[in-house]
């Protein structure tokens, strides 16, 4: 039984790849410091709590674990927060992830699946985005994450580390059993914003930037369903363990929808109208990113079971109405 470190497994979209690996068979640890990730999304194998900066404790799961794959989600994700606390960033996301690769090549570890972003394309020169676009971030979140693949690079040429660097796109939906999903106090993402005004939890929706360059005015956006998204990291762990070289691939659907399309879905799928307000551009944002996701559907034979925007909305809902339950 192939064993399998996710580090940040406790949080969103490592949950929900905790989730399919476990159903698959693997021998799966999950190392979080519970900031953000919470126990009871772990659903298979165990957890350890403790934070990627405590060499210590990260060192003693390499020893006793002894993973032969490592999943890397743990990371700080918020746009705006890396504008406005660089440093946090750098540190969490940077920092931590070398130490990190630095116990990989200690204990030999060769195959590498790291959670990246579309933010390293920054504004695009055009769209869909192949995974040849320059890297061009445009917040510190994104440079966080370049700067991260890069280090994977090096590390892949000096010491034999293959590794798959999965860009993301905007994730969003849930489990489909309503197990699991998206939990934030205060979210930033649209459609867990979207869905707690629809419950009345914020009193109203704000729209930030309304004077984007794109047909409505607002950013445009390429949803993946987590799900999705998840499976996509099980391909990319089967391709390394099989030997495949380091590669990197875009993930999402390859069409894009504006933010005021998104929230009349939102309405729509929830039967419930809610408040919406324009507000100012929020630092870091580009107008439109959509992925040309040929690539990972190509090399890792990837296809996308959920890419309808109505049934991520769903099961974001189902979701969200079964948090609210529990939180009530």
């Amino acid at each position: 039984m192939m064993r399998v470190l996710v580090t940040g497994g406790a949080g969103y979209v490592g949950s929900h790849v905790v989730k399919l690996l476990g159903e698959e068979g693997y021998r799966v640890l999950t190392y979080d410091n519970l900031s953000t990730g919470h126990r009871w999304a772990v659903l298979y194998g165990d957890l350890v709590e403790a934070d990627l900066a405590d060499e210590e404790a990260l060192e003693g799961v390499f020893r006793d674990f002894g993973p032969e794959a490592i999943i890397h989600f743990a990371a700080s994700v918020v746009v705006p927060e890396s504008v406005r606390d660089p440093l946090k960033y750098y540190q969490n996301n940077v920092s931590n992830s070398l130490k990190l690769l630095w116990c990989c090549v200690r204990h030999g570890v060769k195959a590498f699946v790291f959670s990246s972003s579309a933010a390293v394309y920054g504004i695009p020169d055009s769209v869909p985005i192949s995974e040849d676009a320059p890297l061009r971030p445009i917040n510190p979140y994104g440079w966080s994450k370049a700067m991260v693949e890069q280090a994977l690079r090096d590390c892949s040429e000096a010491y034999g580390l293959r590794y798959v660097s999965l860009r993301y796109f905007n994730v969003a939906g849930a489990d489909p059993e309503a197990r699991i999903g998206q939990v934030s106090r205060n979210p930033t993402h649209l459609i867990s914003r979207a869905l707690k005004a629809a419950l009345g939890r914020i009193q109203e929706l704000e729209i930030y930037g309304v004077d984007y360059p794109t047909r409505d005015g607002t950013c445009i956006r390429d949803f993946i369903h987590v799900e999705d998204l998840a499976r996509a990291h099980l391909l990319a762990l089967r391709y390394l363990m099989e030997g495949g070289k380091s590669r990197v691939y875009n993930c999402g659907y390859g069409e894009g929808y504006s933010v005021r399309e998104v929230v009349e879905a939102v309405k729509e799928v929830t039967g419930r109208s809610f408040p919406v307000r324009p507000a100012p551009r929020r630092p870091g944002d580009p107008p439109e990113l959509v992925a040309d996701p040929r690539r990972i559907k190509a090399e890792l034979g990837w296809s996308p079971r959920y890419d309808d925007l109505r049934f991520i909305i769903e099961t974001a809902w189902r979701w969200e109405l079964n948090y609210a339950l529990r939180e009530a």
